[in-house]
């Protein structure tokens, strides 16, 4: 399926969800958060919720620095 994550199409599986699209991403351990189609996911959500095409998925990652 395709999905948008970032702005960017992507192909997954049909079962993905949204930790495999944010470990597709970043390799980072902390520090990310996720919006599925202008909703925040909680991390402890990541793993249940699933993926549907043309979802959008938008992956942050935390920077330090000022």
């Amino acid at each position: 399926m395709k999905v948008f994550v970032n702005g960017e199409p992507r192909d997954l599986p049909e079962a993905a969800s949204v930790a495999d699209a944010v470990a597709a991403v970043t390799d980072a351990p902390s520090g990310v958060a996720a919006a599925l189609n202008d909703e925040v996911v909680s991390r402890s959500a990541w793993a249940a919720t699933r993926l549907t095409e043309a979802d959008r998925l938008e992956v942050l990652t935390a920077v330090q620095g000022g």
